[in-house]
Order: structure tokens, then C-alpha cells, then sequence
């Protein structure tokens, strides 16, 4: 076995854990405080995380001797690029190992936003019969917006467009659906998903302004991350009925602080469980701890940012 160690802040499951185990020592820390981290870091060659850990610049300063910094997953918002680069620091991430369930994730909450399902299971359990009260509309022929068409948005696009709905897409063309611009894609869709990554670019992407170009009655979701969203901006739009629900997994700030917003009777809510699946979570694992093994042994690497 070599000599390099490698720390986990955020847990792995097992299946990743033991692709390392047979390369390196593996030191699991599943819960280390910033502090900590911060102590301790400069002990390791390589360091998965999760969402959770922030790898700050002054963290990534502080260790001298790490090589690579793993993603368990796909956003690394919570990782100082710039500082990771500036100190000769590989990040690498596992993007594709989540994207059936996002995909999936995103089908749900429109199916369920298009029947008000959420709704009618509370009415129920509540003792209320609300039939002639909830009367939702049909997916089919309906135009589902993808902002942002990558990995993610193609998959959904592919699932929708299979129960009848238009594809309206930025940034690719697809089969069976219509490449636009953004503005044309928020104009002309009946439901608008987003799949892109938090920069400064997207950053309040869908705003007062943006949402007063929607259609009216407009279904919105975001499984993608919180930020993209303004919440203020989807709170007026849903108090005025210019949007007729929203689903969201993903908030400005985690757990959400928004409570307005998240009682909202039009707002569907979900506690960031987008890559949350037995299934995922086990590839996730796989993906990011051969990625970073071969960062270290200096072989070609699939998935690095910088």
C-alpha cells in the first residue's frame, strides 16, 4: 500500500470506501468541524467532501501537502477554485453518477406541481375530500422549458418529451424540441426547469424581471442550486398567481430560512434530496474515489475542474 492519506469529511458509502482502502489510508471524519479541518488538513494528500465542507482558501492555504480535492457529487460551490489553482490543488468531481435520479427527481415534481398531489395526500389525511377543488392540467402537449441542457436538462428533456410534453431547451438542440434563446425559452414555456450550476452568471437568473416575462400561470422548479432562484422575486410571483406553483429541492441558504416562502400553499418543498438514492449515492462514491486515486497515481483524469 502506498503512503498516501486521504480524509473523508463527509462520510462515503462503502463501496467507494473500499476502492481507497486498497490504495491508501483512509482516514473517515464524517462531521469535522471547520476547525478541525482546519488543524488537520495539511496531514493529507487527498480530501473527499461532500456539500458540506468548505474548502475555503484559508483551508486550501493551510495544506501544504494536499494534491486533490474529490466532489462527491457534481456543484463545487463549496470549493475556492481560484485558491485550489493558485496553490497547484486538482479538484475533481463525479458528475454523471447522479443524474438519473436529479432526472427523475425533476419528473416528479412536475408531475406532482400538474395534479397538486402534495395537496390532495394532506387534504386526505386531514379528513378533507377536495375533489371538485383540485383540478389540475395534463402534461401532454404541454411546453416544458430546460434551462440549461447539459447531463441533467437532456435527461429530463428526453423522459418529458416521452409523455407528450414540447421541449423548449437552451444551449443544445434536440430531437423533437426547439433550441432558443433564454428569453424565448421563459416567453413560450408552460413549466421551466432549471439545470444549471450557481456563478455569478446565474445568480438570481430568474428574478422580478425574468418572471414577468413568463406566461402566465407558469410552473417553475429547481433541483439545481439555491441562488439561481431569487426566493423573494418566486414568493411575489406566487402571492400574484403570475406563477401557478413551484417545486424547489434547493435553497439560497440550507436548511431554508424563508419560511414564508416554504408554506407557501403553490410551493412544493423538498429538502435538497435530488442525488439522495440508494443507487446514486453508491456510484457517487465509486466514481469519486477511482477519480481521485488516479489523481494521484498522475493518470488521466475524467472529470477535473481545475
Amino acid at each position: 500500500m502506498s503512503s498516501w492519506r486521504i480524509l473523508l469529511t463527509d462520510g462515503l458509502q462503502k463501496a467507494g470506501k473500499e476502492i481507497l482502502d486498497l490504495a491508501a489510508s483512509v482516514d473517515d471524519r464524517k462531521g469535522i468541524t471547520a476547525e478541525e479541518l482546519l488543524s488537520e488538513i495539511n496531514n493529507y494528500d487527498a480530501v473527499i467532501v461532500r456539500g458540506r465542507t468548505k474548502m475555503t482558501d484559508v483551508v486550501i492555504a493551510q495544506a501544504k501537502k494536499l494534491k486533490l480535492i474529490g466532489r462527491c457529487g457534481v456543484g463545487v460551490d463549496n470549493i475556492d477554485l481560484q485558491a485550489a489553482k493558485e496553490n497547484g490543488i486538482t479538484v475533481v468531481n463525479a458528475p454523471g453518477a447522479t443524474t438519473t435520479s436529479v432526472a427523475e427527481l425533476t419528473m416528479g415534481l412536475i408531475f406532482a406541481l400538474a395534479r397538486e398531489i402534495p395537496r390532495a395526500d394532506a387534504g386526505m389525511k386531514n379528513g378533507e375530500w377536495l375533489k371538485k377543488k383540485l383540478v389540475g392540467v395534463e402534461l401532454d402537449k404541454k411546453s416544458l422549458g430546460i434551462i440549461g441542457y447539459g447531463r441533467i436538462g437532456s435527461t429530463v428533456g428526453k423522459i418529458a418529451a416521452s409523455v407528450g410534453m414540447r421541449i423548449n431547451a437552451t444551449r443544445a438542440h434536440i430531437s423533437g424540441g426547439e433550441f432558443m434563446t433564454f428569453d424565448e425559452v421563459i416567453e413560450k414555456s408552460d413549466f421551466i426547469t432549471i439545470h444549471t450550476p450557481l456563478t455569478e452568471t446565474t445568480r438570481n437568473l430568474i428574478n422580478d424581471e425574468t418572471i414577468s416575462k413568463m406566461k402566465d400561470g407558469v410552473f417553475i422548479i429547481c433541483v439545481a442550486r439555491g441562488g439561481i432562484i431569487d426566493e423573494n422575486a418566486l414568493l411575489d410571483g406566487l402571492n400574484s398567481s403570475k406563477v401557478a406553483g413551484a417545486a424547489l429541492d434547493v435553497y439560497a441558504s440550507e436548511p431554508p430560512t424563508n419560511q414564508e416562502l416554504i408554506n407557501h400553499p403553490k410551493l412544493i418543498a423538498t429538502p435538497h434530496i435530488g442525488g439522495q438514492t440508494a443507487d446514486a449515492q453508491k456510484q457517487a462514491s465509486i466514481d469519486i474515489s477511482t477519480e481521485v486515486l488516479a489523481g494521484l497515481r498522475e493518470e488521466k483524469l475524467r472529470w477535473k475542474i481545475v
